[in-house]
């Protein structure tokens, strides 16, 4: 196995989505165990430093405990709704991986997403272009996704470290936080477009059209459209917390946290056009719309992503 540092760098994020996304998901509940080091280990086939680092990674972020000779626990899931009735049914589960999955059953898959980086959005295209592939989904006729993302030139407010390592250059610390936060967001991009072009490629689709561009707005919220279908929309949470940089050298820093997003989700009423979903879906479309022709540069050329 290659374990240099980009190599291991790689590794080490690939574990951390996927435990992520079972954490988000439900697959490991409130409370429950994580498997052990030496069973994730095999299971990812990279080194025991290798987990170690993604499971430091998840109790920074606050989504697991973990102690000498206990393992690892979690103690934190995402919020993925806040709808409540007056005799307090249960809350309806509102998620990415539902809503890409109900997108691709459709004979045109119709996206249009804002986001900080594409970080989740990448993890779930894949596995439905890999479900296409096998052949366990019908292929849809024609993929169609805008995604609308920072320009890597704005300032963002997040993450950025709260002291310097050390004493250490605090400017410096936080130029390293936002470009790696940039290197996140374009190895992403390029693996959700990758995938998608492949099905084309493959012949698996007939065509597939996604085209990326970059605004100079700060993303407060992620938004994921199913054009005229529903909407997913979520802010992201503010939390001070503590990172590792790629030396290994730990600082605390004020970040958000997307899989802590409170996904909230409406759907068009086409009975009814004056219904909150439907409003709600509209106003949202049109602000979109409005941003992508009008506050956006010339489409991304594939090696910007």
């Amino acid at each position: 196995m290659n374990t240099d540092r980009g190599d291991s760098g790689a590794r080490g994020q690939a574990v951390l989505e996927v435990l992520r996304d079972r954490i988000a998901e439900g697959v490991y509940p409130l409370d429950s165990q994580l498997p052990t080091q030496r069973a994730l280990a095999e299971e990812f086939e990279v080194s025991r430093d290798t987990v170690q680092r993604a499971l430091h990674e998840l109790k920074a972020e606050g989504w697991i405990e973990s102690r000498q000779g206990s393992g690892s626990r979690v103690v934190r899931q995402p919020v993925h709704s806040v709808t409540r009735s007056l005799k307090a049914a249960p809350r309806i589960r509102a998620a990415l991986g539902p809503f890409i999955q109900r997108a691709f059953a459709q004979s045109t898959v119709q996206l249009d997403v804002f986001t900080l980086t594409s970080e989740s959005l990448d993890a779930h295209i894949r596995l439905q272009a890999e479900r296409v592939r096998t052949g366990e989904i019908r292929p849809p006729e024609r993929i169609e996704m805008r995604l609308l993302l920072p320009d890597e030139s704005v300032k963002l407010p997040y993450p950025r470290a709260k002291r310097g390592p050390d004493g250490g250059d605090l400017e410096e610390v936080d130029r390293l936080l936002q470009e790696r936060l940039h290197s996140i967001t374009r190895r992403h991009t390029s693996s959700l477009r990758a995938a998608l072009r492949d099905l084309e490629t493959e012949k698996h689709v007939q065509s597939v059209d996604v085209e990326v561009r970059r605004i100079q707005v700060v993303p407060a919220f992620k938004l994921y459209l199913r054009r005229t279908a529903e909407i997913l929309f979520g802010p992201y949470e503010v939390l001070d917390r503590s990172m590792l940089l790629d030396d290994d050298t730990e600082i605390q820093a004020v970040d958000v946290l997307g899989l802590g997003s409170v996904l909230t989700r409406h759907v068009n009423d086409e009975g009814d056009p004056n219904s909150t979903g439907s409003v709600f879906i509209e106003s949202w479309q049109a602000w979109f719309d409005s941003c992508w022709n009008l506050l956006t540069p010339q489409p991304t050329s594939p090696s910007a992503d």
